[in-house]
């Protein structure tokens, strides 16, 4: 088993090592073509890597698929662990959504030039990856030794949601005011302007870090934060811990370029934060029911849930872009 992790994390490293060094060699702002470019390309590889799910499952390669799954008590056959992965990676993707408008507010309010976000993003992802690593891997032994704690994931996704829906979009405290923001600066040496893409410099013989690592520090802060709730939720969908990482990470390899991509455009999208409350909550209530649904319906289950997801996501696009019409050509005097 230990060789299909070692393989996956050189899989990663070969990925980021590809994007440093190749797609996106040198301090740049991305285009909005290029990160279009870049997010298909991520989601081409994530769903490739789908298809390997698919089979090294089906034929329980190295050990996989050999063990129950404590959320439905199936062994994960190649087209569960496919469904499981895909509705994980879904799940993961649409909550970063989220992060995206956060990470986006931290550059502004900061001031960060525009061709040092994807440095900044960059570093961002392998602290992400290390974080979300270290919570799957004692969520999953948590999970194992006392299984109630599933239902716990499921209330806190349930009280996620009706936050979510409850507080206005506005009422979110600007990171300039942030606690961490200020506790970062009165704690560390930091030096009062940039330094080019330097997140330390050494000045008179003491090193000091620069305006970009608080921002960097800042970006794993929220990114921690959203892990909150990102890793209950695919905790709800599999408790299969390589199922869990796998799908996470190629939500994470797709952030940087969906940062990118999105950013300028997410107020465009005014019910996507409805949606994802939506699919919180759903989850939290599968998470729940769980054993009521499989004794039902049986692991059918599963591909439901990700049809749901996927319509709601598709819905709450394409409702919002349709407002956005008729305001359009309702006129800037219009009512909302």
């Amino acid at each position: 088993m230990i060789l299909v992790w070692l393989g996956f994390l050189a899989l990663v490293g070969g990925l980021l090592a590809f994007d440093l060094g190749v797609m996106n060699k040198g301090d740049h702002a991305p285009t909005v073509r290029e990160a279009f470019r870049n997010t298909a390309l991520f989601a081409v590889v994530a769903l490739l890597f789908g298809g390997l799910v698919y089979v090294a499952y089906d034929h329980q390669w190295f050990g996989l698929g050999t063990t129950p799954d404590a959320i439905d008590k199936a062994t994960n056959t190649g087209r569960l662990a496919l469904v499981k992965y895909l509705t994980g990676y879904v799940v993961e993707l649409s909550l970063s959504s989220d992060n995206v408008f956060v990470i986006a507010l931290i550059f502004q309010h900061l001031r960060v030039p525009a061709v040092y976000q994807h440095r900044v993003l960059f570093w961002g992802v392998l602290g992400a990856l290390v974080m979300r690593g270290s919570l799957i891997a004692v969520g999953a032994s948590l999970v194992a030794r006392f299984h109630w704690i599933l239902w716990g994931f499921g209330l806190f996704l349930l009280y996620t949601a009706a936050k979510m829906l409850l507080t206005r979009g506005d009422a979110a405290e600007e990171p300039d005011e942030n606690a961490m923001v200020r506790f970062f600066r009165r704690v560390l040496p930091v030096t009062s302007t940039e330094r080019g893409h330097d997140f330390a410099v050494k000045e008179a013989g003491r090193w000091m870090l620069t305006p970009l690592a608080i921002c960097l520090l800042l970006v794993e802060t929220t990114d921690l934060l959203f892990a909150f709730d990102s890793i209950p939720a695919i905790f709800a969908i599999t408790t299969d811990p390589f199922l869990v990482f796998t799908s996470n990470v190629f939500a994470i390899l797709g952030l940087r370029s969906l940062y990118f991509a999105l950013a300028g455009a997410l107020d465009r999208f005014v019910h996507l934060k409805t949606a994802l409350a939506l699919i919180l909550g759903i989850v939290g209530l599968k998470i729940l029911a769980s054993d009521w649904l499989v004794e039902r319906y049986g692991t059918v289950v599963n591909q439901w849930l990700l049809a749901l997801i996927a319509a709601i996501l598709l819905g709450a696009v394409g409702l919002s872009l349709l407002r956005e019409r008729r305001d359009a050509a309702a006129g800037p005097g219009a009512e909302p």
